[in-house]
């Protein structure tokens, strides 16, 4: 398979005339028809270079549409934190298509996260951090606050 790879890129360059000195050596020692050195019909050649192209065409596809998901997974973090945008990730979306969107698993992902943080911030969410506080240190800071403000309040204030 490799050899066949090798050998098709090769009659690829030669087509584009970057073959240089090569194609005079195979038409002085035998057939120059890259079908037939293959042991194919140059119908089935021409068929197996069609699925070959077309295959690479898929796989740049997808490969582009993963580039682009994962560059809008990036954007929505960008948002989220507030962080600057980058060019790059948005062209990356546009080279895909306006109809980019995040795999389902990420989006998931991304909304237990929002449910998470609207939960911290509902007054319940606030109530369950204050049941895991310290109430002993919280009285504590309290008073010493208290004192605190009690003393600057005399030394500024003669009447007091």
């Amino acid at each position: 398979m490799a050899f066949l790879m090798k050998t098709m890129i090769s009659n690829q360059v030669k087509n584009l005339g970057l073959g240089g000195g090569s194609e005079e050596k195979k038409e002085e020692g035998g057939t120059s028809d890259p079908a037939a050195a293959h042991g194919m019909t140059r119908e089935e050649y021409e068929e197996y270079q069609k699925q070959v192209i077309e295959e690479k065409m898929e796989r740049d596809a997808a490969f582009t549409q993963k580039k682009a998901e994962r560059a809008c997974l990036r954007v929505h973090l960008r948002e989220k934190y507030r962080l600057p945008k980058s060019e790059m990730d948005e062209n990356q979306i546009q080279m895909a298509g306006d109809d980019v969107d995040l795999p389902e698993d990420l989006r998931k992902m991304v909304n237990e996260d929002q449910e998470e943080e609207e939960d911290k911030d509902s007054i319940l969410g606030q109530l369950q951090n204050l049941q895991n506080m310290d109430l002993d240190t919280i009285k504590e800071k309290a008073q010493a606050t208290f004192t605190e403000i009690k003393q600057t309040a005399e030394q500024k204030c003669s009447v007091m």
